[in-house]
């Protein structure tokens, strides 16, 4: 075991699938001779060449539609994006051609690519640079969508996408890149559409995934000392959802609280609170409760964005609530 930061693993997960794989291709803007906008791809312009790590202009719908049209004819390529406000220029490409040619076309074309960039807020940067858009593309059929929370989770999570021979958005975060993380030595792989229970527990089960993971874990061991057992699921990929996991803890602790950076409606807790009610109604012992971002666009204010974005406060008041124990 060695410890990396995610900006590491995530180009050790990149260039070691490159090494096996010539078909595999990094494209983006500054991904090659800047190393990355976040040192996500430091050193593989040296070891690749330009051919393979390739700068491109500001021009998402131009370049995700080039890797696209590559991904058709055999290759497989990993398009970055400096953020993914910034996939909403591509959009059209990721959603009626990425998600769809395998459909439309009878199966006789594929589309074996990795889109990643970091997703939701990262402080003061305005409403058009924090948004959480996970739902967005997580409602495409054709799609999967990967969330990872820590380093570990990212680099088998990412390998695994870039061997996946559908679509794949791999979705990051700026505030997560210096996160340090001890990683195994040898190679491995996480499939993908499985969560994982990063803490047990009996009382309450906790649902999130992504960077606000680390406020439900913390909020988890504060509630501890307080007597209060949190069951934490990490969920890790939002298409596909592993139902099971989560249905299988809330017939355990009969309680649901999900914690999720993202609008309200349509939200990923949306569809889960669905999901648990319909299927699993019988075992809950309170309703269940959804902690997002208000629906409002994120504020530019310090002051303003810390009340707009979830608090751990919050989080430790909603699990007290589904227990009935007064704050």
């Amino acid at each position: 075991m060695k410890e990396y930061t995610f900006r590491e693993v995530i180009a050790q997960a990149m260039s070691e699938e490159m090494r096996k794989d010539e078909s595999i291709f990094l494209i983006g803007e500054e991904v090659a001779e800047y190393n990355g906008a976040y040192k996500a791809s430091k050193g593989m312009l040296d070891e690749f060449g330009a051919k393979r790590v390739i700068d491109t202009p500001i021009a998402e719908l131009g370049f995700s539609g080039i890797a696209i049209g590559a991904a058709m004819n055999g290759n497989r390529p990993i398009v970055e994006y400096m953020t993914f406000n910034f996939a909403l220029v591509g959009i059209d490409q990721i959603i009626n051609n990425a998600a769809k040619i395998r459909q439309m076309s009878g199966g006789q074309w594929s589309c074996p690519i990795v889109f990643r960039g970091p997703t939701g807020s990262a402080g003061q940067l305005g409403a058009t640079h924090s948004q959480a858009l996970e739902s967005w593309f997580a409602n495409t059929p054709g799609l999967k969508v990967v969330v990872p929370s820590n380093p570990y989770d990212a680099k088998g999570l990412l390998k695994t996408a870039i061997q996946d021979n559908d679509p794949v958005i791999f979705m990051e975060s700026e505030q997560m890149y210096g996160d340090k993380m001890e990683i195994p030595e040898e190679e491995y792989y996480i499939p993908i559409g499985k969560a994982d229970i990063k803490r047990a527990g009996t009382d309450v089960t906790l649902v999130s995934f992504g960077k606000i993971m680390k406020m439900a874990l913390q909020a988890a061991e504060d509630l501890e000392k307080e007597g209060i057992s949190v069951e934490v699921i990490d969920l890790r990929t939002v298409r596909p959802l592993d139902y099971d996991t989560v249905l299988e803890s809330v017939k355990k602790t009969n309680r649901l609280v999900i914690l999720e950076e993202a609008w309200p409606l349509g939200s990923i807790a949306t569809e889960i609170t669905y999901m648990v009610q319909q299927k699993a109604f019988d075992y809950l012992d309170a309703p269940i409760k959804r902690i997002t971002t208000p629906d409002a666009p994120a504020p530019y204010s310090a002051p303003l964005f810390a009340d707009w974005f979830p608090k751990l406060e919050k989080v430790k008041e909603e699990i007290k609530n589904a227990l009935y124990i007064k704050s």
